[in-house]
């Protein structure tokens, strides 16, 4: 039993590099019963995260998938130089439909721990945006051949959120920047760490 509670379900970035690890692992999750959907993403770091993760690349195939255990074994087999990045949601603040397919999810993190009260309070923040569909609060583990110089800190404290929107990405960015900009008035520090643009959906 204690094992099923270590696993969670959540999103992975890997980094595709057009080389057979890449395609390989595409495939893998493509005929993985445990991915739920798979894109085809670019995506953007904030100049606040990029110090953390210099080795970022342009293109990655972001994957939904129902236990982390699973993904962590996919990882470790097809593991690359550039940085892979796993993101277990403990908590979901919300999930709703709204008009429109997602064609966009951001990754944020808090930089002090997960008090209840500024959780709520996020979570209220988030539910007045009508765009955004899904709101999780969980970890990141990252996977790498190449050891990163520095240790990023807050990989205890991330939110996902996912967005639905028939505008362009640009459009849909600053609709996050804004949400993000609403919580940071109210004295809560989120900081945004990755922008995902979806490009195609391969699953």
């Amino acid at each position: 039993m204690s094992k099923l509670a270590l696993s969670y379900s959540g999103y992975v970035c890997a980094p595709y590099l057009h080389n057979h690890r890449s395609v390989e692992l595409k495939e893998t999750w493509i005929n993985s019963k445990n991915i739920e959907e798979l894109f085809f993403v670019t995506g953007t770091f904030s100049t606040e995260s990029k110090p953390y993760f210099s080795d970022s690349t342009n293109h990655y195939i972001l994957a939904k998938f129902k236990d982390s255990e699973q993904i962590s074994k996919d990882l470790a087999v097809h593991n690359q130089e550039k940085t892979s990045f796993m993101f277990s949601i403990k908590d979901d603040l919300f999930q709703r439909e709204v008009q429109g397919n997602t064609n966009f999810v951001s990754v944020y993190y808090l930089e002090y721990g997960d008090d209840g009260e500024d959780l709520q309070e996020i979570a209220n923040i988030l539910l007045k945006r009508e765009k955004v569909e899904i709101a999780g609060l969980g970890n990141m583990t990252t996977f790498c051949l190449n050891a990163s110089k520095f240790t990023f800190p807050y990989s205890e404290n991330i939110v996902v959120i996912e967005v639905a929107s028939e505008k362009s990405h640009q459009s849909v960015k600053k609709y996050c920047d804004q949400t993000r900009r609403d919580i940071n008035r109210k004295g809560l520090t989120m900081t945004n760490l990755m922008s995902l643009s979806i490009l195609d959906q391969l699953k």
